[in-house]
């Protein structure tokens, strides 16, 4: 349902432009009982962004990497973030940039990427929306080191292991960022499903 007739934007300042945009967005918000209310709220704008999770259905395996990340590191995680591949759409589409980051990022080839949601963040400071999605691969995919663009200040440590450790390293915390999360816990329903236990024979 639309809320535009609810909102009515009075003035927007940048406050910087550099890689990111800080926006000061002043309105009017109608509250939900007709009053009109005057707020302030700043806005930051990087772009919209891919994430893929590569896995291997067979060997039951997905491809993660790990690098620096200073905001996180500034709030007292001090070790480097667990993550799938991602990167900023910078004019491509959603899935032409999940397929170049996983070449870019940890070099392998997705086979056929298959979108699963689009998703905003933190939606009450940031407005980058992240598409996810998820491709299979196999042993004959890796087609380069991986590591990314050093001249962007990427140095990628890439790693292969099984799946069930990852959601291992979800639930003791050593996997914390929210898209690579998401995308393990879709794995988890939908692409690696628990086998069955097969009913008892009876003699």
């Amino acid at each position: 349902m639309s809320i535009a007739h609810r909102v009515r934007i009075k003035k927007r300042e940048v406050r910087s432009a550099q890689f990111n945009r800080l926006v000061n967005v002043t309105l009017d918000w109608q509250r939900s009982d007709g009053r009109w209310q005057e707020q302030q709220r700043e806005t930051v704008d990087h772009g919209d962004a891919a994430a893929i999770l590569l896995y291997d259905p067979r060997r039951r395996t997905v491809v993660l990497l790990r690098q620096l990340r200073v905001p996180s590191f500034e709030n007292g995680c001090d070790e480097l973030m667990i993550e799938v591949p991602a990167g900023l759409l910078d004019g491509a589409t959603p899935a032409a940039c999940a397929r170049a980051e996983a070449e870019q990022e940890v070099g392998y080839r997705a086979r056929e990427p298959r979108f699963v949601f689009d998703a905003f963040m933190s939606p009450g400071t940031l407005t980058e929306r992240v598409h996810g999605f998820v491709a299979e691969y196999g042993e004959d995919d890796r087609i380069a080191e991986g590591g990314g663009l050093e001249h962007e200040g990427e140095d990628i440590e890439v790693f292969e292991l099984p799946f069930d450790e990852a959601m291992a390293m979800v639930a003791d915390g050593r996997i914390r960022d929210a898209k690579t999360i998401m995308l393990l816990q879709h794995a988890a329903l939908h692409l690696f499903p628990t086998p069955t236990t097969p009913a008892p024979t009876r003699c």
